[in-house]
């Protein structure tokens, strides 16, 4: 029953299939024929050890039906995978003694109205998606087209966002897990008031320097890159490469839940913290609070991953997924054995995400037989 409640939850953020159930689907074809079975315009994906990359293999076009082909030093959207990326920014803040764990939402946002129900609500659980905020209570049909044509500065479209969402009870119920982008966008606007600087500044500044992450951005990657895909119609037909100088990506106000990109090596530097108990980045304590479940039997989420223990691991594994609808990408991290995999994609869901899926998975099973 535990492990169904777990995988139901995993599902939410695709991450089930990825971290065990769909290991023995994965046959040995490799990114040449896994990119062609599943017409995802481009495919790579890359293993990461504790001294950087040990591998990137990759096969496709940037743009469907043209050239050139992708290569090794590629920028790839990585979408939802951002959040451990901004969950990592705030322990990095804990770390300097700018910021501390616990701090409730009426702490960080002093002077903001907020509803009691999000006033005492802790930071941890925003960040593990546990503080009863839905996006539907913001995001609904006509909020994509509104907020691509905000032109004010990232940080008060964030606090403006933060004030409407707090400001009312929340949606879901405190405490169970319920996936939300919106509890990014507030853990980014709580960032903004600690730093002073707008989020992509502090991450950038904290995190990508540090790391040496030096091609690391946000949005659609621009110049000779990889385009995102998506249908030419709604739901279907032949996929059409989207220019990513146009409305290519989510809102600038979802940046902290979504919109970072990077090439494999530079994402390969992030994820190296997590195999090195944070390297000169991070302490080790706060690794350990970024990769520790929130208490409760459905909690397979600890704050910016999912944790699982699937049959070929040696203890918990970290995993997420990230789209924005024309991207994908995945990401596992085992640091018992020291390793991490990614597969990325520059097209939609269903054939992309599954390619993403597969080809990860396979990079593991290359390194870590079931």
């Amino acid at each position: 029953m535990l492990r169904r409640q777990m995988l139901a939850t995993l599902s939410a953020v695709g991450l089930g299939p990825v971290l065990g159930a769909c290991a023995e689907e994965v046959e040995a074809q490799g990114v040449n024929a896994l990119q062609a079975q599943s017409g995802a315009p481009a495919l790579a994906g890359a293993v990461v050890g504790v001294d950087g990359i040990k591998l990137i293999e990759f096969a496709g076009v940037r743009r469907q039906g043209e050239q050139p082909r992708v290569g090794p030093a590629e920028l790839w959207h990585l979408g939802s995978n951002t959040k451990a990326m901004t969950a990592a920014l705030y322990g990095r803040l804990v770390d300097q003694g700018k910021a501390r764990w616990q701090a409730t939402l009426g702490e960080l946002f002093e002077g903001v109205r907020l509803d009691p129900g999000f006033a005492r609500q802790s930071v941890e659980a925003l960040m593990g998606h546990r503080s009863g905020m839905l996006d539907a209570s913001v995001m609904g049909p006509g909020y994509l087209i509104n907020a691509h044509d905000d032109v004010r500065p990232p940080p008060v479209q964030r606090a403006d966002l933060t004030a409407r969402i707090l400001g009312k009870p929340p949606g879901g119920k405190v405490g169970t897990f319920a996936y939300s982008n919106l509890g990014y966008v507030v853990l980014g606007s709580a960032i903004e008031r600690i730093t002073g600087r707008s989020w992509e500044e502090a991450i950038t500044a904290e995190l990508f320097t540090p790391l040496g992450m030096a091609r690391a951005g946000f949005g659609a990657p621009l110049g000779a890159n990889a385009w995102g895909h998506r249908p030419a119609l709604i739901f279907a037909g032949p996929l059409k490469g989207v220019d990513p100088a146009g409305t290519s990506d989510n809102p600038v106000a979802l940046g902290p839940a979504g919109r970072a990109h990077a090439n494999l090596t530079d994402y390969a530097r992030f994820l190296r913290l997590f195999l090195t108990d944070g390297g000169d980045v991070l302490t080790p304590a706060t690794v350990k609070t970024l990769t520790t479940p929130l208490p409760g039997e459905d909690t397979p989420y600890a704050l910016g991953w999912g944790i699982m223990t699937p049959p070929w691991a040696k203890g918990p594994v970290l995993g997420h997924e990230g789209s924005n609808t024309m991207w994908h990408a995945v990401a596992i991290v085992s640091p018992a054995h020291r390793l991490a995999f990614v597969g990325v994609a520059n097209g939609p869901r269903g054939a992309t995400r599954s390619a993403a899926r597969k080809f990860a998975v396979q990079l593991r099973k290359r390194f870590i037989p079931d």
